[in-house]
């Protein structure tokens, strides 16, 4: 088990150096190499310099804000991303999964936690060990989760990694009915304490890059319910 951890590394960004000691003292007591940062400035030096297999990311910083840094991330890295705020109010988790990040906790919190989500993000994002090619397509729709491509009438759309991996989750099982928190369990592979509005966004966002492509298949809710990704029978109107 030690094995899959040895070369993990963790960037925390945080202005306050009691939180990034108490941060690094357990996530090392666990086997992961740290790296600190307090400013934004620097947490993206270090980004680029050190390439971290996760950032845990407050979002208070006194130069960037960490949404900022998280779209900046984002725009060139598949990096998971951990938000860490003081900022529980559910607009700012929202805000930050749209940005895409792939997990979100409220200060103040528990040590252990933190560990049990970097761990359920890690295992989740492959990040050192890429799966063989698995891709699905449809009529006007390809997705391949071997280097995370969306493509759409042939061309390719951007869509943060978990976008992409919800698609390709409901898009390989077509026409099954999935609810919020089955969803939550085999897509983001941890308990998202029952928050809904965490699979909810990444639909409305998938919906607006997929509407009314093709006639043949629908992201579609099934109300009371969930979701599921419907696609016709031959010669079915």
């Amino acid at each position: 088990m030690n094995i899959s951890r040895i070369q993990k590394t963790i960037l925390i960004v945080d202005d306050d150096e009691n939180i990034c000691e108490l941060l690094r003292l357990y996530t090392e007591k666990e086997g992961y190499k740290t790296f600190i940062a307090n400013s934004g400035s620097k947490a993206l030096e270090l980004f680029v310099k050190e390439q971290p297999s996760l950032v845990l990311l407050d979002i208070m910083l006194p130069d960037l804000d960490g949404w900022q840094i998280c779209r900046i991330i984002r725009e060139k890295s598949d990096c998971p991303i951990i938000m860490l705020s003081a900022k529980g109010e559910v607009f700012d988790k929202v805000l930050g999964l749209e940005l895409g990040a792939d997990d979100y906790i409220a200060k103040p919190f528990e040590a252990k936690e933190v560990l049990a989500r970097i761990k359920a993000v890690l295992r989740r994002s492959q990040t050192d060990i890429k799966p063989k090619s698995k891709e699905v397509s449809y009529d006007k729709l390809y997705i391949n989760m071997t280097n995370y491509e969306l493509k759409i009438c042939g061309s390719d759309v951007e869509a943060p990694p978990k976008e992409i991996e919800l698609i390709y989750h409901l898009a390989s099982n077509p026409n099954r009915v999935y609810t919020r928190d089955q969803l939550l369990d085999e897509v983001w592979g941890f308990d998202y304490y029952g928050d809904s509005r965490t699979v909810d966004v990444h639909i409305k966002r998938l919906r607006d890059k997929l509407e009314g492509v093709s006639d043949g298949w629908k992201l579609k809710t099934v109300w009371g319910v969930g979701y599921k990704f419907e696609v016709k029978t031959p010669g079915e109107i």
